[in-house]
């Protein structure tokens, strides 16, 4: 059988991967991905997780920042789509969970078939901002308890991560954060995300004071400390994710990509590493196209 780069990994076994892997003392590593080429590259590395970065997602499909303008259609686009060519677990952004209640239910449905293996949602008001942004308000606890309550009733696999985020710590304190942490606990989420601590000593504390999985966001350029792997682990993270990394490093490459040929007017003497052409082609399925076509010869 000619295979199209299609994911042959269903969406359950790879939920069950992800929920072992996502455990107390354990620590996952997860790349962030913004686009079709980023996912294809990062899944072959042998991750135990894949993370649908939102700022990264929304800035590559739509050219805009992730300040609340991408639509639940426009996201649940991108999950289908990087869940259908991806072996590896997706963790995905769901946002504030696109409205109410009622959208929480339908947003957590639909990123579920589309693929996805868990589902960020967070507690600020709409329209939200990005996580290391200032100015972000944050809704009352009681409504994203709520709402994470119903994300938990929605899920058809029990396997299916939900994982609450609180923003409240720029604008209401550490102290805020961690008691809504608590509530999202009790509603049943399976991991916690107390965003943007702007210590180790914040990121110690926050690490003693909770029994289920916490999740670490190393934004480059962000409020968070980047941490090593040894040390994340040791103040109890059980995932770690990296969304930035790959868009900056990205942007790095384009800008001087650009500006040398601009100058130049040529890639002559371009100083910028390249992905060989020939293996780019074959991550992008050319392979298959080629076997398809010798399979199906067309006769004149």
């Amino acid at each position: 059988m000619i295979r199209q780069g299609l994911s042959t990994v269903s969406g359950a076994e790879r939920r069950s991967m992800l929920r072992k892997k996502v455990q107390k003392g354990n620590l996952v590593v997860a790349p962030g991905v913004f686009e079709m080429v980023s996912a294809k590259v990062a899944d072959r590395m042998g991750f135990d997780a894949l993370y649908m970065t939102g700022y990264g997602t929304v800035a590559s499909y739509l050219g805009l920042p992730d300040a609340g303008l991408a639509s639940y259609s426009d996201m649940v686009n991108r999950v289908s789509q990087f869940a259908s060519i991806t072996q590896t677990p997706m963790i995905c952004d769901g946002d504030t969970g696109y409205g109410g209640y009622l959208n929480v239910m339908h947003t957590v449905r639909g990123y579920e078939a589309a693929g996805a293996c868990a589902i960020q949602l967070e507690d600020q008001e709409f329209p939200k901002k990005c996580g290391h942004m200032l100015g972000r308000r944050v809704t009352s606890a009681k409504t994203m308890a709520e709402k994470i309550k119903v994300a938990v009733e929605t899920r058809s696999d029990p396997n299916f991560l939900i994982i609450a985020r609180t923003d409240a710590r720029t604008s209401l304190g550490l102290d805020e954060a961690m008691r809504r942490a608590e509530m999202y606990a009790r509603a049943g989420a399976d991991l916690l995300f107390v965003e943007s601590p702007e210590s180790v000593e914040e990121m110690e504390r926050i690490g003693r004071a909770f029994d289920l999985p916490l999740v670490a966001n190393m934004v480059e350029g962000g409020r968070t400390p980047i941490l090593s792997f040894d040390e994340l682990k040791s103040l109890g993270y059980g995932l770690a994710i990296f969304p930035a990394t790959a868009f900056l490093a990205a942007g790095a490459a384009f800008e001087q990509v650009y500006s040398t040929l601009k100058r130049d007017r040529s890639t002559a003497k371009l100083d910028v590493p390249l992905f060989e052409f020939q293996k780019f082609s074959e991550l992008m399925g050319f392979d298959w196209v080629s076997a398809f076509d010798q399979t199906h010869v067309q006769e004149d």
